[in-house]
């Protein structure tokens, strides 16, 4: 592990991706006591304070470094929230997403026969479609929702999981060791779970570190359109979406600000992501 730490912090840029995706953490999860304002409670957002500019004095009293949207909301306070409803997002479709994806790979690797072409015809079928396109689709027919979202992330991004943890554990299959504990009374299960599924976490773990990008790309994308979250949860995506009309009138502040924090923690989820992948498969370094 030392070892592993000491090769990353040789690449500058991904050292300072890293303290920004901590920080960006950090600031998510200290919304709730950092940010000047509650977004989400409606007795302490102003009309008359809607769409101010940045270093506006409120009605509260205070200071709105960033201004304020449509709705009189701080802007600062609503991209800490915003980027806390877009981690939790973003993790949560990966995570299932890696689950699901990894479990039907892995599958379709030990079982192999009839199970392995039907699991991966599917597979394979569903990378043709763009994500983007799928999660529409899905969210239009779902509804709007947290839950709703989020199944439509994993519809349209398990693919990808499920075709690398096929690639890695067919690799592992081959070998010596695998084939002799396939050959013991061992449970397939068992077999799974301590030789292929250890084995396949590494790239794993790569593709769903740019996944959680992706999914929160995907989640405000779909906000920005009015099929993702609801529009009383301020989410990046939704920020964006409630400035872009009033951009012509030279109130840029309330699109611009969120789609910089969008674009800053996403840029350094990939950075991160491509760091540990050339880490894992140094093969593939530049």
């Amino acid at each position: 592990m030392t070892a592993f730490w000491k090769e990353y912090a040789e690449n500058r840029v991904a050292l300072v991706a890293l303290a920004v995706v901590l920080l960006v953490v950090a600031a998510a999860l200290a919304a709730p006591w950092i940010a000047p304002q509650d977004p989400y409670d409606l007795a302490n957002l102003d009309l008359m304070d809607a769409r101010r500019p940045p270093g506006f004095v409120g009605s509260s009293g205070y200071a709105h470094w960033l201004g304020t949207d449509a709705q009189g909301r701080d802007l600062f306070s609503a991209i800490l929230y915003g980027l806390r409803i877009s981690l939790q997002m973003g993790l949560v479709a990966g995570a299932s997403a890696m689950a699901v994806g990894a479990l039907l790979g892995i599958l379709a690797a030990h079982a192999g026969g009839w199970v392995e072409g039907a699991i991966m015809r599917v597979v394979d079928l569903q990378l043709s479609f763009p994500a983007i396109l799928l999660a529409l689709v899905l969210v239009a027919v779902l509804g709007q929702g947290k839950a709703q979202l989020v199944i439509a992330l994993v519809a349209a991004q398990y693919a990808y999981f499920a075709r690398t943890a096929y690639g890695a554990a067919t690799a592992e299959r081959q070998k010596d060791y695998v084939e002799a504990a396939r050959a013991t009374p061992l449970p397939g299960w068992r077999v799974v779970l301590r030789h292929l599924l250890p084995n396949c976490l590494p790239p794993l773990i790569v593709v769903g570190t740019v996944q959680v990008a992706n999914a929160i790309a995907l989640e405000a994308t779909l906000s920005f359109l009015g099929l993702g979250l609801p529009p009383t949860e301020p989410s990046l995506g939704m920020l964006i979406s409630n400035g872009f009309q009033y951009m012509m009138s030279g109130r840029t502040w309330i699109s611009v600000y969120p789609g910089v924090a969008l674009i800053i923690m996403i840029t350094a989820i990939n950075i991160v992501g491509d760091q540990l992948r050339d880490q894992f498969n140094p093969r593939l370094r530049r």
